[in-house]
């Protein structure tokens, strides 16, 4: 009845989204996700498909299609029949990716229709333990009083948390060096030996060297303190340029524009569902990961207000476009 009651309105969408609405799913489902397997994105996907496996009553598959900022993905899901048997893992890394690269097969705004949001996962900012800084407002001071003599580490030039880290300076007010090294591993190594003075990067990797007190973090990057670390203040927390400051990562989930609006109310539903559902939070919370879903609405507006931040970032940092 609300199916048909929703296409009454829309005239020549009635055929389409009744019929579509009836059978769907009609086949296996198919989550492209833009990562390698094993990292935090991949083992989101598979956690959420899983149990929207059992809610939709048809196998739902992990493609792997890693490269190129995600480009690779992308187009494939764009191009995809707009069906909903064909999704895309989307990101922050996503709205980066609209940000930087000077042209894409695809517009990252036009060409999807947003789902959900899976999960969110918290940015920290670390020093080594040993190291001169015991605070947040100790770095800043150092900072402040040297221009251009703080080295901040991250991943590769273009990812999320290296961008982080250029509005965390350009927030800050700083004048500081952000080093990008080739993957988190390498930022680490390069905290312990004194290489650099501090890093910023997703919170889950860097946890095991936090508990056993290699690394010291001074503050998380988010709109509030992070589950695992209550007792480590936001950057916000410290009030005056920084008051305003919030970067996190999260992904969720997309398919090709022309994709019914039944379908995709539908898809919303079921992984909302899925995210709400217990074990899954648990899953990813083991993870370091916060399960989150949202309206279709919601995440675009999000990926759009991501993709108009990052563009400001890149053009103050002087990042070249690729």
């Amino acid at each position: 009845m609300l199916a048909a009651a929703a296409a009454i309105g829309t005239g020549a969408w009635l055929p389409l989204t009744a019929s579509a609405q009836a059978g769907f799913p009609s086949k296996p489902l198919r989550i492209v996700v833009p990562n390698a397997a094993g990292g935090a994105a991949d083992l989101t996907a598979r956690t959420v498909a899983q149990r929207l496996a059992v809610s939709l009553g048809q196998s739902v598959v992990i493609d792997n299609r890693p490269g190129a900022g995600g480009v690779v993905a992308g187009e494939l899901v764009a191009r995809a029949e707009p069906d909903g048997h064909t999704l895309l893992l989307v990101s922050s890394g996503t709205a980066v990716s609209a940000a930087l690269f000077k042209a894409l097969p695809f517009d990252t705004l036009k060409d999807f229709a947003w789902v959900s949001m899976l999960a969110s996962f918290d940015l920290a900012l670390v020093v080594a333990e040993d190291g001169r800084f015991k605070t947040l407002a100790e770095l800043l001071a150092y900072a402040r009083a040297n221009p251009g003599k703080l080295n901040i580490g991250t991943p590769n030039v273009g990812t999320t948390q290296n961008l982080a880290a250029e509005w965390f300076r350009i927030s800050a007010g700083i004048d500081a060096q952000v080093v990008p090294f080739n993957g988190t591993p390498p930022v680490i190594t390069a905290l312990r030996g004194g290489q650099i003075d501090a890093g910023v990067d997703i919170l889950g990797p860097l946890m095991p060297q936090i508990a056993s007190r290699a690394l010291r973090p001074l503050a998380v990057l988010g709109e509030r303190r992070a589950p695992q670390l209550p007792d480590v203040p936001a950057a916000r927390e410290s009030g005056g340029a920084l008051a305003g400051f919030k970067a996190a990562s999260w992904n969720g989930l997309a398919v090709p524009a022309r994709t019914p609006p039944e379908i995709v109310a539908r898809l919303s539903r079921e992984v909302q569902a899925a995210v709400a559902y217990p074990e899954v939070g648990k899953r990813l919370s083991e993870l370091n990961l916060a399960a989150q879903g949202s309206s279709p609405e919601q995440l675009g507006a999000l990926m759009a207000s991501e993709v108009r931040r990052w563009n400001e970032v890149i053009a103050q940092a002087k990042i070249a476009r690729q």
